[in-house]
Parts: structure tokens; C-alpha cells; sequence
């Protein structure tokens, strides 16, 4: 093509109508650390609007990317008030699902209830379908609280929501739940119109309310589905590394994507090294980069109509939400070797934020415990005293219990003297 699009994001950080952002990817190539950047770069491009960064990958890294304890309900971000993140969580969305069933039929031996029990364990890709759920039940949540005039509430209504996506084929199978719920809501008509009769005696009616809320479903997907396949509504964002297999991957991935009539115009190159030209360029860098830069020309190539976004491998782990502030710059101006090559990030103590992503408090303290025995032998060994070593808390805890035992004891003695 003769128009060359520009090697970055600012026109999809910049479109006022997007709602929705899909960043995916093969693994490894780093979709969350791009997907927090884009959600970044957007709270900070847009400081009066709301934004929502969602993961739907089981296994989940939010929490590790901002050293900050997400779940499955939406929290701010800390240091960026108008940005909140949740992590789905499918085991409890499948717990939930299993509940609300029982809700219209509690006879065990039901053999409907039974049918829907085996689908709903057995059902390629029901992980995604619970995930794609709790999306709409928390947009339907957050609209209803925003429409409810007669409360004072502080409900968020969302400018724009980021996805966070599991590797390719996950993310495949989450964007064709859409079309799979309507063949299966079709199957289940035809079943009611058949077997009605039937369902009615057994069920006494429950299981007509139970198609109702199917078809209730069915709406709210469909209305999704439409927003999904109209490019001023929604985008998706592939993101790969300069190598053969990614680079296969992604075109395979467009592929699908362009099959489900879905826009997708931008590709994130992560992990480029970028030779210096200089003295200090080990060899090795340099195979590697000669590596990538044939895969980079081939991307250049087949991609000439799309957004070619090139990030670098730096020489730290990008986490933290000042870190990504400076590394989602480059998604915006192009990264230039020569003027950020000295970009330097803050340090992050990994042993105790990994912990406190978890949300474990008793790790928490365990780690912390462990650090400070850590500095205690690190004194004890520059002093060269052991006398001067530093008590530790089971130490202490001894000591107060036998002092305690003796001040028992000599009470005890003094009134038998008496």
C-alpha cells in the first residue's frame, strides 16, 4: 500500500468510541505487560473518564504487573485512581453457575438437571464461557447502578474496557462463545418444543423458566456480539515476538480474527533488541538481533496496512505502575535506542511484592520475618560477637514465657510461706 500506518498506538489511544480492547496473543510474548500499558496509556491520555482492565487468562498476572492484590471484583489501581482491574475467576463462576441451577430444580434424580450438569462440566471451552459471563454480569451490574436515580451511589460507568486475554487458542474460543451459545440455545428450543409436555410434568413448569432465562442470555449476548464486530466499538491488539513460530501464530490468529468479521489493525513486536552499533554489543546480541530483524522485515512485508508497534527487551522486569508508565511511552513514540537506551526503571523487591500479589497475609509476614532474620545474620556477621546478635521473635516469645513461669512460681512460694 502506498500509506505507511505509523509504528504505534495513538490512534486507538486516542478514539474517543472505543469500548472495547482486546490485547492477545501466543504466550510468553508478553500480552499483559502490553494489555497494562494500553490501560495506562489511556487512563493517562484520558483523566476525567474510567477505565477497566480485565483478565481472562486462569492464569492470572495483573496482580503481579502492578504489585498490587486484584480479584474478581474491580479495584483501583494504586497511583492511578482513574484505572481499576479484576481477575475472573472461572472456578467460582462455575461454583455460582451450579448453584443457580439447584435454584429450579432440587429433586437429584431429575434427569434434565443431571443433562445440564454432565454439559456444563463437559463443554469445550466452558472456562471461557464462565468468563465471558462474569463480564456481563459485572456491565450489567455497573449499569444498573448507574441508571438507579433514587440512591446516591458511586457506581462506575466505564469509558473503556481492556481485556487481558489467555494465549491464542483460549482467546479463539472466547470470541466464537457468542455464535456456540446460539447454536446450543437453538438445540435447547427445539428440545422444549418437542419434550414440553414431558419437561412440564416432570418439572412442573421450572424448566420453562429456565429456557426464559436462556433467552434472556441469549439477547445480552447477541448485543454484545454486535458491539464486538463494529470497529468503531471494539479492536483487538496481537501482540508476538520476532520469531517464526509467533510470527505463524499471529497470522493465524488475524486469520480467525478476520473470519469473525472483528477489526484488528495493530501488532505489538515485544522483546527487540535493538543493536547499539557500538563496542559493547556482545556477539550473541548480535546473532540474535540479525535474528529478528529478518522476522521484522518479513512483518514488514505482510503487514504494511497495519499498525507495527516495536517495544524493547530491557535490561529489568517492567513492574510496577511507574515502570509501566515509562514503558507504555514507547506505544505512543516509537522507541529510539539512541535517546532511550539509558531508560532507567525503579527496582521492585520481587520476593515480597510476589507474595503480597497472592494476598496472603501470613506469607506476608512469614517473608518479612525471614527478611529481617536475613539482616540479623548480616549483622551478626560484620560485628563477629555472637552476643550482639539481635533476638528473634520465637527468642523472645521463650524468654517472656519463662519469665512468666518464674513469677508464677515465686508467688506460689511466697503463699506457702505464708
Amino acid at each position: 500500500m502506498d500509506l505507511e500506518l505509523e509504528p504505534s498506538l495513538e490512534s486507538i489511544i486516542t478514539q474517543d468510541s472505543l469500548k472495547w480492547i482486546f490485547v492477545g496473543g501466543k504466550g510468553g510474548v508478553g500480552k499483559t505487560t502490553t494489555s497494562s500499558s494500553v490501560a495506562v496509556q489511556l487512563a493517562l491520555a484520558h483523566p476525567n473518564d474510567q477505565f477497566l482492565l480485565i483478565s481472562t487468562d486462569p492464569a492470572h498476572n495483573l496482580s503481579d504487573a502492578f504489585c498490587q492484590k486484584f480479584g474478581k471484583d474491580a479495584r483501583p489501581v494504586e497511583g492511578l485512581s482513574n484505572l481499576s482491574c479484576m481477575e475472573i475467576d472461572p472456578e467460582a463462576a462455575m461454583s455460582d453457575l451450579q448453584q443457580q441451577a439447584q435454584q429450579y430444580n432440587n429433586d437429584p434424580n431429575d434427569p434434565l438437571k443431571s443433562m445440564m450438569s454432565d454439559m456444563t462440566g463437559s463443554i469445550p471451552g466452558i472456562d471461557e464461557a464462565l468468563s465471558f459471563m462474569e463480564v456481563l454480569k459485572h456491565i450489567k451490574n455497573q449499569k444498573a447502578s448507574t441508571n438507579d436515580s433514587n440512591e446516591k451511589n458511586e457506581a462506575i460507568s466505564y469509558k473503556t474496557i481492556i481485556f487481558d486475554t489467555a494465549p491464542t487458542g483460549h482467546t479463539l474460543r472466547f470470541l466464537q462463545l457468542p455464535a456456540t451459545l446460539e447454536k446450543l440455545l437453538s438445540k435447547f428450543k427445539d428440545l422444549s418444543g418437542k419434550l414440553g409436555p414431558m419437561l412440564n410434568m416432570l418439572g412442573g413448569g421450572q424448566q420453562q423458566d429456565m429456557f426464559g432465562k436462556l433467552n434472556e442470555i441469549q439477547v445480552q449476548v447477541a448485543e454484545v456480539n454486535e458491539q464486538f464486530t463494529n470497529p468503531d466499538l471494539t479492536t483487538f491488539i496481537c501482540v508476538c515476538i520476532s520469531e517464526f513460530l509467533s510470527l505463524y501464530e499471529t497470522e493465524r490468529m488475524i486469520q480467525e480474527l478476520m473470519s469473525y468479521n472483528m477489526d484488528v489493525n495493530s501488532i505489538v513486536v515485544n522483546q527487540l533488541l535493538f543493536a547499539e552499533g557500538d563496542e559493547s554489543s556482545c556477539k550473541r546480541c548480535e546473532s540474535r538481533w540479525k535474528m529478528q530483524k529478518k522476522y521484522l522485515d518479513q512483518m514488514g512485508e505482510l503487514y504494511e496496512d497495519y499498525h507495527l508497534v516495536k517495544m524493547p527487551l530491557l535490561g529489568c522486569e517492567i513492574r510496577g505502575i511507574e515502570n509501566l508508565k515509562k514503558f507504555s511511552k514507547f506505544l505512543i513514540k516509537p522507541y529510539d535506542p539512541k535517546t532511550d537506551g539509558g531508560l532507567l526503571l525503579a527496582p521492585i523487591d520481587s520476593g515480597i511484592f510476589i507474595i503480597m500479589a497472592r494476598g496472603n497475609q501470613r506469607d506476608l509476614a512469614r517473608a518479612k520475618n525471614l527478611k529481617k532474620q536475613q539482616e540479623n545474620q548480616k549483622n551478626q556477621k560484620k560485628s563477629g560477637d555472637p552476643s550482639k546478635r539481635m533476638e528473634s521473635d520465637a527468642d523472645k516469645m521463650r524468654r517472656k514465657q519463662a519469665e512468666a513461669d518464674a513469677r508464677k512460681a515465686a508467688d506460689a512460694a511466697n503463699g506457702r510461706k505464708k
